[in-house]
């Protein structure tokens, strides 16, 4: 049903009727689908109602995602447009446990699969606490996965590998025995001076999209503190540098300084309210002099500038 507004008259995506997204259809356009939804491959059977909800949960997630993708203005092109490696997505629930292996969430060549099951959240939590995470969400998913595609589309594609391989690593090395490795022998211990994470260590492949995940994490984190107008200012002792006030838009940011500073005075705030209420941090993270450089890396290459 077309959706009239006074300036820009439009209609819902075709997924609306399925309560899986709220976005518009361009006018003048003969897509059934949004910008968004035009990405996805296989969904899930929507006549079955449990695997409909974990569907529109999913929704949620990816829409942010694209969210980020379109403020950037990244390229985004559809399997039609670039049938070898436009960006699809594949939410997929896992067969009969005779039929086959559960479904891994994971990235080919633009193709994005998405376990259905991450969306049960006491199924994801028992997978997070099963690996040793600190974090596992539907979103961190999405970002860390599209880091891959693009890699490949602006770090291989873009003529920027030397400048990635002297930030990340040489991501020459073979990727299944460097996640064997992995799995085998764990992070090296001083792993919190170089990495975002454990398994940002496992290969430079993984290292980036890590780091690309957590800069999506800041950035649009920061955007919405941003838009309640946020300010960190603790009344006791000297505050200084734990004082913050997010009045600027992070998607615009000049480099990596300001988002920073923004950041880990805001994040340390609300880390305390979090365990104030008897949760997790909200961002559990610690961010070394080196994954800030690594930061800044992927800040500039969104921008175009490196």
């Amino acid at each position: 049903m077309p959706l009239v507004a006074p300036t820009r008259p439009g209609r819902f995506c075709a997924n609306a009727v399925y309560d899986a997204c709220n976005w518009l259809v361009p006018p003048g356009s003969d897509q059934a689908f949004c910008l968004a939804c035009r990405h996805n491959g296989t969904i899930p059977n929507v006549s079955d109602p449990p695997q409909l909800a974990a569907w529109q949960q999913i929704e949620v997630a990816k829409h942010r995602l694209f969210y980020t993708l379109l403020r950037w203005n990244l390229p985004l092109k559809t399997r039609n447009e670039d049938p070898a490696h436009g960006l699809l997505f594949d939410f997929l629930s896992d067969p009969p446990e005779t039929q086959g292996p559960k479904v891994l969430t994971g990235h080919d060549n633009g193709l994005i699969t998405i376990a259905l099951v991450e969306a049960d959240d006491v199924e994801r939590e028992k997978r997070r606490k099963g690996m040793g995470e600190p974090y596992r969400t539907l979103i961190g998913h999405f970002r860390h996965e599209v880091g891959h595609h693009y890699w490949d589309i602006l770090v291989r594609d873009g003529g920027k590998l030397e400048a990635c391989r002297a930030m990340f690593g040489d991501d020459t090395q073979d990727y299944g025995a460097a996640l064997q490795r992995h799995y085998a022998d764990g992070a090296p211990p001083d792993w919190q001076e170089h990495f975002v994470s454990t398994y940002a260590t496992s290969h430079p492949w993984e290292d980036f999209a890590e780091t690309w995940a957590h800069y999506l994490h800041i950035v649009d984190t920061l955007e919405m503190a941003s838009a309640f107008g946020l300010e960190v200012k603790p009344s006791l002792g000297n505050t200084d540098a734990l004082s913050a006030r997010v009045n600027f838009d992070p998607y615009e940011a000049n480099g990596i300084r300001p988002i920073i500073d923004a950041w880990l005075p805001f994040v340390f705030a609300m880390n305390c309210v979090n365990r104030a209420m008897g949760n997790r941090d909200l961002y559990p993270f610690v961010l070394s002099p080196a994954v800030i450089q690594k930061l800044g890396f992927i800040h500039d290459l969104v921008h175009g500038r490196v």
